[in-house]
């Protein structure tokens, strides 16, 4: 997770999946096969099981639908690497070792992957890790490195080394997943199966399939949009979330960075604009054309616009530019739980399905 930490969480669903069941259709005969899902800085008014007045998730809906919708739940480490080293090792972050995104994970802790080879399952990982390490217990994986990319990302894997794939992120690491289920899973084993997504961590790109439709959508204003702190401790009012202030212009509201120098927009992070070539630079030529098909005209009416622009206007256009992009990517996130959960149905890997977990940090909602 970068400097800038909106008040959101991370959304992490649990399904426990039962291939196999005796005569009582309430006791499986055999070790339940597990896939634990995740998704990043997922917060839950994203998930229309909570509310649909941002976005529909009918697939993730399905989880919460057959399982259990958690109300009232906090994580041990909110920040991204070290939340996952909590998971990982069930240890606190002062235990673990992991306390950071830059320390490094202490490779002799023991993960609960490793306890389940021990105890016969075949284990497999897709998606963000964020380590820094290859993850111990697992017979197959695929991980981004680092944050990842949303486009035609690079992945270090077991077997193939360091490679790149052409593509969206959400799609390719389901593709993966997918894949690993229909060749490599073994019938006869149980297994464990960690589908990780980077989205919708920032910078936030939407797949070329979305963009027609986020780009253009308006989103209702939260009453905390304008909040000035007062009242409260120091902490909330210095903590750098605020979307005016802290967001990048280029990385995170797409503003081009010709766009930002003609305007006088200083790169004020020092990577913001670093952040867009980072990221945007991945395109193809094809992809490109997509993003500058609906992105450059945005560029164009915020050019116009800006130099007279209140500060109250510029605050509400970046919400509209954040949410656009945000719940661009957690649309892909959805389909694509979707394309996992109707696998396993064709595939008789549904039989039971219990336990939705969701975590998110405590503070303000958006």
């Amino acid at each position: 997770m970068t400097k800038f930490t909106l008040p959101i969480g991370l959304l992490i669903v649990l399904s426990v999946l039962i291939s196999c069941k005796s005569a009582d259709e309430n006791k499986p005969t055999s070790p339940p096969n597990i896939i634990f899902i995740m998704s990043d800085d997922h917060a839950y008014q994203a998930i229309s099981a909570y509310s649909n007045h941002l976005i529909e998730t009918p697939n993730i809906d399905r989880i919460a639908k057959m399982g259990m919708l958690f109300t009232n739940a906090t994580v041990t480490n909110s920040i991204c690497a070290p939340s996952r080293a909590t998971i990982l090792t069930g240890k606190h972050s002062h235990l673990n070792g992991k306390i950071d995104n830059d320390f490094p994970f202490d490779t002799t802790n023991v993960t609960f992957p490793q306890l389940f080879q021990q105890a016969g399952y075949q284990t497999a990982m897709f998606g963000k890790l964020h380590f820094g390490n290859n993850p111990k217990g697992f017979d197959q994986f695929k991980i981004l490195p680092g944050q990842g990319a949303y486009y035609n990302p690079d992945f270090i894997t077991k077997n193939e080394g360091n490679i790149k794939v052409e593509g969206y992120v959400t799609d390719i690491i389901t593709d993966m997943t997918l894949d690993w289920l229909q060749e490599e899973r073994k019938p006869d084993q149980p297994f464990l199966l960690m589908y990780l997504h980077k989205a919708p961590h920032r910078e936030w790109l939407p797949a070329e399939r979305h963009l027609e439709e986020f780009t253009q959508r308006t989103f209702p204003e939260p009453a905390t949009l304008f909040d000035d702190y007062s009242g409260r401790g120091r902490a909330a009012k210095e903590a750098e979330m605020n979307l005016l202030k802290h967001m990048n212009w280029a990385g995170d509201s797409k503003i081009y960075p010709e766009v930002m120098d003609e305007l006088g927009i200083p790169d004020a992070s020092g990577w913001d604009k670093g952040a867009f070539q980072r990221e945007v630079g991945r395109l193809d030529s094809s992809q490109r054309a997509t993003w500058d098909r609906y992105y450059r005209p945005m560029n164009d009416s915020f050019r116009k616009a800006f130099p007279t622009m209140t500060e109250k206007e510029k605050m509400q256009w970046r919400y509209q530019r954040y949410m656009q992009d945000y719940l661009g990517t957690v649309k892909a996130v959805d389909e694509n739980v979707g394309r996992l959960l109707d696998y396993l149905e064709k595939n008789n890997l549904m039989a039971v399905s219990y336990t939705h977990l969701r975590a998110h940090e405590t503070g303000r909602n958006l």
